[in-house]
C-alpha cells in the first residue's frame, strides 16, 4: 500500500513536526540546534518558505510554515535529509535519525495561526523544561516578542 499524497498548494499553511527514530534525541547540543536552524534558513531561501513559528525540543521539532510556492515535500526532504547527514557525520553514527517521514497538517490561517504559534512556543513550558517561553532559546518566541532580533525568514507580522 502506498503512502497517501500530501496536500500541497501555493500559500498553504502547515504545522510540521518530525520526531527522532525510537523517540531518540535529534539534538545533542547547542551546535546541533544551530546547524538545524542554518539548514532551515537555506531551505527557506531555496523553496520560498515563510516560517511563522518554530520550536526545537530534544527529540522533535515543530514548525508553522507557509509554502509560498506549494512545495512542502521537496523542502522538508531537504531539511530532514541535510540535517540527518550532518548529525550522522558529526556524531559518528549511522542509520535513520527521524522516525518515518515528517507530519505536515494543513491549517486554516484565520482560525488557527495564532493559537498554533502559541502552542508551538509553549512546548518547553508544558514539558517543564522552563518556567516561561522566553527562557527557551530554541524557539521563535523571543523573536516574536522582539521582531528586531528575528531572522529574515521568520514572519513575525502574522503571529
Amino acid at each position: 500500500m502506498s503512502r497517501p499524497l500530501r496536500l500541497e498548494f501555493p500559500g498553504a499553511l502547515y504545522h510540521v513536526t518530525s520526531r527522532g527514530d525510537r523517540k531518540a534525541d535529534v539534538y545533542l547540543d547547542a551546535s546541533d540546534r544551530l546547524v538545524w536552524l542554518s539548514i532551515l534558513e537555506e531551505v527557506c531561501t531555496r523553496y520560498n518558505f515563510a516560517i511563522h513559528a518554530y520550536c526545537l525540543m530534544g527529540n522533535h521539532y515543530h514548525i508553522v510554515l507557509e509554502t509560498v510556492d506549494g512545495n512542502l515535500t521537496r523542502g522538508m526532504q531537504q531539511l530532514n535529509g541535510m540535517y540527518s547527514q550532518y548529525f550522522n557525520r558529526h556524531h559518528n553514527v549511522v542509520g535513520h535519525l527521524f522516525q518515518g517521514r515528517y507530519k505536515g497538517i494543513v491549517v486554516q490561517r484565520e482560525t488557527y495561526l495564532l493559537e498554533l504559534a502559541r502552542y508551538v512556543v509553549l512546548n518547553p513550558v508544558r514539558a517543564k523544561l522552563v518556567a516561561t517561553p522566553e527562557e527557551w532559546p530554541w524557539s521563535s518566541y523571543r523573536s516574536i516578542i522582539n521582531p528586531m532580533s528575528a531572522p529574515w525568514w521568520l514572519d513575525t507580522d502574522s503571529t
